[in-house]
């Protein structure tokens, strides 16, 4: 299927979808492409990452952040991914609404799930890479334990990760977006053996 083919299809299923991106509205995607691997550079890589595709994709904003929480480090307390990304509304690359507020995004009224938590392009992200890494609790706080690939700059210890597509197993939480379950692992190989490709959330804080 082509990019163009991906988008329109996108589009037939989604309702108030005009069939056109709009990446001046795109305030949230899934990445499109990661590292493969928990190592994504820390905090500040998987920012640049987001702002990379973002603009490729011919986003005007700025303050891209990655969906990410992260342990304190040199006596700085933890970083919780939902105060990293602004405050709302995000939309995905055809404008659609996904959330109004954090309140929104972290309760059961956000419309994220298979049609709408698109890439920066619009397309669909395939069932395969489902496990999204966040290393969150389900409210948007850094989860305990060994849960960010060592602050996202290691293919070694685990990640929390959410299901995009909020289906699927394992996990206690199989609908959960950004708190399904743990990872195997952070490297490749181990990040696949559980639908995993590395990729993450992108917001908008601009």
């Amino acid at each position: 299927m082509t990019r163009r083919a991906g988008v329109l299809a996108v589009c037939l299923l989604t309702p108030g979808c005009a069939n056109e991106r709009d990446p001046a509205a795109m305030t949230f995607f899934v990445t499109s492409s990661s590292s493969g691997t928990g190592n994504l550079g820390g905090l500040a890589g998987a920012d640049a990452h987001c702002r990379s595709l973002a603009q490729a994709a011919g986003s005007p904003k700025r303050e891209w952040r990655a969906y990410l929480s992260a342990p304190g480090a040199d006596a700085q307390p933890p970083v919780h991914a939902k105060d990293r990304i602004g405050r709302g509304p995000w939309r995905n690359a055809f404008g659609v609404e996904i959330a109004a507020s954090a309140v929104d995004l972290h309760g059961a009224g956000n419309r994220l799930g298979v049609r709408n938590s698109t890439d920066e392009w619009g397309d669909i992200v395939h069932g395969s890479m489902h496990d999204v890494l966040t290393g969150s609790n389900p409210d948007g706080t850094l989860a305990d334990g060994d849960s960010t690939c060592n602050g996202w700059t290691s293919t070694l210890g685990k990640a929390i990760v959410g299901h995009h597509n909020k289906t699927g197993g394992p996990g206690k939480r199989p609908t959960s977006w950004n708190s399904s379950h743990s990872s195997a692992g952070c490297s490749a190989v181990d990040l696949k053996s559980t639908d995993s490709a590395g990729l993450f959330y992108c917001f908008a804080a601009d």
